[in-house]
């Protein structure tokens, strides 16, 4: 295989990309632009692996995406690349429109000529794969799940925009015969997570003593999935996923925000038990929650269970325990960005 993969600097995408060079035999192209969250010091585990390169391309610039996809010429497309946090699409859209809708647009396009060149036999061997969330479904009420049926009712400009990537991307399938698989998936966490997420910004104002701001009550109840089990499963998903499919990818794991922060800090009494500041829980602070926060997402992964025979392999705590343990052992990845492009700050006020 070789597999051009999309926002391959980021969170998802540069774990989609170890994954790749550690368990599989696929040459990768990572197509990136490097913008605030992109991190070429995620992937320096491979960086020198023969068998990996790197492209410093934006998909809005339609003109580049074409020189790289036609030179590189790859068997599968691992679409990732996105804006994706909540708080930056309310004080931004703009660049999630851009991005989000505009970015997979140019890239489809492309696709769909470069996908036309091919000779018969490999036409029908490629794939695009597109990674999507569990928010374009909106909010649940206390009960039921989101299926791969389920109707679209996004909330935040961030939600919006990638719904409207998943309907693009759909359409070139109908209209185009383009061949696409859709995966959408609960919240992510885990190592090299950019610490504007719940997670890692949790996390890092335990280390410091900062106060650990919680939204409204905490009561909004997210499903966890940890990063290395998603990107097991987009590698599941590209080389056996069925054309046209739709696969929902979960952790199984419903905690509300409060539980979740509650954890972490059991975490930090353990790993920092001189800390200045233990108990760590007299550290949250209630804040003004996100505007439209949407109260609850679950995930029905039975489908990607039944027909491709994956299931998550680590537990919410196993999971969460390796991740704050993560961030204590890398000190140097996370202090680069707090010295550069993100402090910390409240966004989406």
């Amino acid at each position: 295989m070789k597999i051009l993969v999309t926002g391959g600097a980021g969170f998802i995408g540069s774990a989609v990309i170890r994954h790749l060079i550690s368990k599989t035999n696929a040459t990768v192209l990572n197509v990136d632009s490097l913008t605030y969250a992109g991190n070429l010091e995620s992937l320096s585990d491979v960086a020198n692996n023969h068998r990996y390169s790197f492209s410093k391309t934006d998909i809005c610039d339609a003109a580049g995406l074409r020189s790289v996809m036609f030179e590189f010429k790859p068997t599968h497309i691992m679409h990732l690349a996105a804006e994706s946090h909540v708080d930056r699409s309310i004080d931004g859209p703009r660049a999630f429109i851009e991005t989000n809708i505009m970015g997979t647009y140019n890239l489809l396009e492309v696709a769909r000529d470069y996908w036309n060149s091919l000779e018969t036999s490999r036409k029908a061997d490629f794939r695009f794969l597109h990674v999507s969330t569990d928010e374009v479904f909106g909010s649940l009420g206390s009960s039921g799940l989101f299926s791969e049926t389920s109707p679209y009712r996004p909330n935040s400009p961030y939600s919006a925009s990638k719904a409207s990537a998943d309907h693009l991307v759909r359409a070139w399938h109908k209209t185009f015969g383009l061949p696409i698989v859709v995966t959408n998936c609960s919240n992510n966490y885990g190592p090299y997570q950019f610490p504007e997420k719940l997670i890692p910004l949790m996390v890092l104002n335990c280390i410091g003593g900062k106060p650990l701001p919680v939204y409204g009550k905490g009561d909004n109840i997210r499903d966890w999935l940890y990063v290395e089990d998603h990107a097991d499963a987009l590698v599941t998903v590209v080389q056996r996923g069925l054309v046209g499919e739709t696969y929902n990818i979960g952790g199984k794991t419903e905690k509300t925000n409060l539980e979740v922060v509650h954890l972490l800090c059991g975490f930090a009494d353990e790993f920092l038990p001189t800390s200045k500041f233990s108990p760590h829980k007299k550290l949250i602070t209630f804040v003004q929650d996100r505007p439209g926060h949407d109260k609850r997402y679950a995930i029905d992964s039975s489908k990607i269970e039944r027909e491709l025979e994956w299931r998550p392999r680590e537990s919410f705590e196993s999971g969460l325990k390796k991740t704050f343990q993560w961030y204590l052992e890398n000190t140097i990845w996370w202090k680069r960005i707090h010295d550069g492009s993100y402090r910390g700050e409240r966004l989406g006020l």
